[in-house]
């Protein structure tokens, strides 16, 4: 049998609205994945650290007790040289201690501690984050900051919604996050991230690495491309109250207030004429047309499920049909929503089972990719920064346990699930064995906050719960696409989603799902 499971970590997805998420294959999403390694990594490169200023202490000590003793005994030689001299035994230790103690001790000095720390961190950098992957950090938060509509001092001073940890940015940081959005011409976020660093060099905090005129400079900038004249002219200026000889804000200055003046007669005359102006500001229009609905349903806002059809959706214990596998004990399912039908089933799999699928994931995580529209190849995204990694049924009993489970309670025939991993542009493109007929999504953690399965045609959310699995129709009984059921993973924004999707093919349902005659059937 071809039963296959994906396996991905999904560190903070946002903005996967155009990834078809109706696939056949089954794989495993989750949160930390490779990042636990570099914690730990840099963990083993702190006590390593350690190592060798314990050592550099060893050598600066015994260095000390020497010069120490030196000290006192030249101190009181040189108070009466001949006197001192005039003792055979101390002339012949002066003797001995330059031509041979003078030698051994520059020979500890010239020792080189390092050896140790440089050597393990030289193998250690091979796993190091490059600037990529620190750029891809930085817009990974910016899109948390969007999607939840979180304000730069609560992300600043870690206060997240669900966490229990304590983390928080200093001016440093803010600043760095600032000229990642600057180099992406995103003003809009380079003026948040410069208005956080400069608050938090007026409330006292110091930084050895930026100052208060190069933030200003970033942000008179940032806000004039914006088109907001009078606060570019006011950063500029403060600018100059301390640094008055600053020759790109001096150029600034006299530009900004040229404009200004051209601006304030333009709007006079619009004025007179009965015409206003508008100006818009904010975030840039994005390219995904339905960003807005999604970062709401992320939220929780805007969800559509009236109280008469919230009272329609129930729970239950279901056999499938008297199956004998759990005629005795049968699985509890509950309606997360009625059109399209959307299921989820509680306790699906044990906590042992999850981590033995986790442990045999981590190792083959690989970022994800989508599919390129120019090249037609498969391409890494910025907005999607999950890591998969398949697993094959025939790699452990617990994987060939999982889809055989699948099976019973669906009664859908996984036979047909797909051998090779593949992002596909089109949801319901032909693959030898007919479109992708449901999906199973299995979560296997808990998310404090965020993390959602939101379905965007149909205003619908579906929260992590782990041990759970979700399960919905992706074509009609017809074989015609339901498009209601496209639908995207929120990012996480506390804690790490690992979730397991299940892709199931037309092929072999015949029998099992039959066709209905009308389109929509």
């Amino acid at each position: 049998m071809s039963k296959n499971l994906k396996c991905r970590i999904q560190c903070t997805s946002v903005g996967v609205l155009n990834e078809s998420k109706s696939e056949l294959n089954q794989r495993f999403c989750c949160f930390s994945g490779q990042m636990t390694d570099l914690l730990f990594m840099e963990k083993d490169l702190v006590s390593s650290l350690k190592d060798y200023i314990r050592a550099e202490e060893h050598k600066l000590e015994q260095i000390k007790k020497w010069a120490d003793r030196l000290d006192v005994l030249s101190s009181a030689a040189t108070q009466d040289p001949e006197g001192f001299l005039g003792h055979p035994v101390n002339a012949f230790k002066l003797i001995k201690r330059l031509n041979t103690e003078w030698r051994e001790l520059e020979s500890l000095v010239l020792t080189d501690m390092s050896d140790a720390f440089i050597s393990n961190l030289t193998i250690q950098r091979q796993n190091f984050p490059n600037d990529d992957d620190q750029t891809g950090a930085a817009k990974a938060l910016m899109r948390l900051q969007d999607t939840y509509q979180l304000d730069t001092n609560i992300i600043s001073t870690g206060e997240l919604p669900g966490s229990s940890s304590v983390a928080s940015l200093t001016v440093d940081d803010c600043y760095d996050l600032g000229k990642v959005a600057y180099s992406e011409a995103d003003y809009y976020h380079t003026e948040l991230w410069m208005v956080q660093a400069l608050k938090q060099l007026d409330q006292g905090e110091t930084s050895g690495l930026v100052d208060a005129v190069t933030v200003l400079d970033y942000l008179s900038y940032s806000v004039y491309q914006q088109g907001e004249l009078e606060r570019a002219l006011g950063f500029t200026k403060r600018l100059l109250e301390l640094d008055p000889t600053h020759q790109r804000a001096n150029g600034n200055l006299k530009y900004f207030e040229y404009q200004l003046s051209k601006q304030k007669k333009a709007e006079a005359t619009e004025e007179a004429e009965g015409r206003h102006r508008t100006v818009s500001r904010g975030r840039p229009d994005d390219y995904l047309p339905e960003r807005r609905k999604y970062e709401q349903l992320c939220r929780g806002e805007g969800i559509r499920m009236t109280p008469r059809r919230q009272s329609r959706l129930f729970c239950r214990y279901y056999d499938n049909n008297r199956h004998p596998r759990y005629v005795i004990g049968p699985v509890r399912q509950e309606d997360e929503w009625d059109h399209p039908r959307i299921v989820r089933y509680h306790n699906i799999v044990s906590d042992k089972e999850m981590e033995k699928v986790k442990e045999l994931a981590k190792p083959r995580l690989r970022r994800a990719t989508v599919h390129d529209p120019q090249t037609g190849k498969l391409t890494t995204a910025h907005y999607r920064v999950s890591k998969s990694a398949w697993l094959g049924a025939f790699e452990h009993p617990v994987v060939d346990k999982i889809n055989q489970r699948i099976e019973d309670i669906t009664g859908l025939d996984v036979t047909t699930a797909e051998d090779l991993q593949k992002d596909e542009p089109d949801a319901f493109e032909e693959l030898g064995t007919g479109n992708r007929i449901a999906t199973w999504l299995l979560y296997m953690s808990d998310v404090p906050a965020g993390g959602a399965t939101v379905f965007t045609d149909i205003r619908a959310a579906v929260w992590p719960k782990k041990g759970t699995a979700v399960f919905w129709y992706n074509l009609y009984p017809s074989g015609e696409g339901d498009y209601r059921t496209r639908h995207a993973a929120c990012p996480v924004l506390v804690g790490n989603k690992w979730v397991s999707n299940k892709w199931i093919h037309e092929r072999g349902q015949e029998f099992r799902r039959r066709c209905g005659l009308q389109e929509t059937d």
